[in-house]
């Protein structure tokens, strides 16, 4: 399969866009609409110049003898390569046959536009997805070898897809469609590789079933960050493509108090609907047990619930026993961190950098915080440090 195009409909840089996106968007990351060619006789998506970017490529249209739209064309009417079959669309649930042995089957998607399923005469199977689209259903769960969609903008969907057994560790899975919404570059890899998928440059030839190695998911993320930063955007984010994950918050229902009900509310909303929220501060049991991933939001939070249990905010206390309890209670979780089998995800506020607290009391709990985030942070394969909502890696 040869990728014509990997871009947005409009293209990446949009025409006359002048964000920092578009603007830094240049070589290998200049992408074109979306195009695919399978194995020179069935064009997806005819897209302008799709016969020069055939030529670019090494490629030739001469030999296609199908042409599938995935989504309505709203742009300008585009030039139809002398030759080329015209362009359609199969049938929701309709299967086409093509000669040489290819089958095309349309899926049906939540919004205006088709899937298609490729399976090729060796049996290798492709499922196609259009721009912000997600599978409204599969009756094949088997899984494919090889998905190419709208990761960025439609993370649901491969979450959709690993529900339903679609996509697996073995899955090849393709971002296309991709637009300005994520600097291009370093930016978009990372966020893809968090997300087990990967990108490639215009014109590129891959093969359908051949393995190719993907980062792996990392079983341990830290994602620090100071207030407002972004840093639980960021580890929201991180989990997105996972069909099924446990929100664990720390901070608790604080009864009566207004402002702290708006701010769980905004995170409650932009989360997607399949997670579970569960409140509670007994972190190491979830680490121990099995189950779906774990986004732990925040451990400064969990810090000032164990600095109440064992009463450090009392120097006396503090003195007679209470920082022995709590070396004892952030021990477990890091212990447990360590041994832990799910995939978690923990955020912490970054402290130290600015104003020295004026009471012992606060001094305390930004020392207390710092270790905790230190030995935290030794057990994870992957530490992040978000600044102005960009993440800066630290460590994976």
């Amino acid at each position: 399969m040869t990728l014509l195009g990997t871009g947005a409909p409009e293209g990446l840089p949009r025409p006359d866009c002048p964000c920092a996106a578009c603007a830094s968007a240049t070589g290998d990351d200049v992408r074109a609409a979306t195009a695919l060619l399978v194995d020179g006789v069935l064009l997806l998506d005819l897209t302008p110049g799709a016969a020069f970017a055939a030529a670019r490529a090494g490629r030739t249209l001469s030999g296609v003898r199908q042409v599938l739209l995935s989504h309505p064309q709203d742009g300008p009417a585009m030039e139809h390569p002398a030759g080329l079959p015209a362009a359609g669309r199969v049938p929701e649930g309709r299967e086409l046959a093509l000669l040489g042995g290819h089958r095309v089957r349309a899926i049906a998607m939540d919004s205006p536009g088709s899937g298609y399923e490729v399976t090729g005469p060796d049996g290798k199977r492709l499922l196609y997805l259009p721009p912000g689209g997600a599978p409204a259903g599969l009756d094949h769960p088997e899984p494919y070898d090889m998905v190419v969609a709208d990761v960025v903008d439609r993370p649901d969907a491969l979450a959709r897809l690993r529900a339903a057994g679609a996509v697996d560790a073995s899955t090849d899975v393709l971002a296309v469609h991709l637009d300005h919404d994520v600097p291009p570059g370093a930016e978009l890899r990372r966020r893809l590789a968090a997300a087990g998928a990967r990108t490639v440059p215009d014109g590129t030839t891959v093969v359908v079933g051949e393995f190719h190695a993907v980062p792996d998911l990392p079983r341990r993320t830290l994602v620090l960050g100071g207030a407002r930063s972004g840093k639980s955007v960021e580890a929201e984010r991180r989990l997105e493509s996972f069909p099924e994950v446990l929100y664990v918050a720390t901070g608790g229902g604080r009864e009566g108090d207004a402002e702290w009900a708006a701010r769980v509310g905004l995170h409650r909303e932009r989360r997607p609907s399949s997670w579970r929220t569960e409140e509670t501060c007994e972190l190491a049991p979830l680490l121990t047990a099995d189950g779906p991933p774990l986004l732990v939001d925040c451990l400064s939070l969990w810090l000032t619930d164990a600095m109440d249990r064992v009463g450090a905010w009392d120097d006396a206390t503090w003195a007679s026993g209470g920082e022995r309890a709590l070396r004892e209670r952030m021990a477990e979780l890091v212990a447990a961190v360590r041994g832990t089998r799910r995939t978690v995800v923990a955020v912490s506020n970054e402290v130290g950098s600015g104003v020295v607290p004026a009471t012992a009391a606060g001094r305390r709990f930004r020392d207390e915080l710092g270790r905790l985030n230190a030995a935290f942070a030794s057990e994870c394969e992957h530490v992040l440090l978000v600044v102005a909502g960009q993440a800066l890696t630290l460590r994976g």
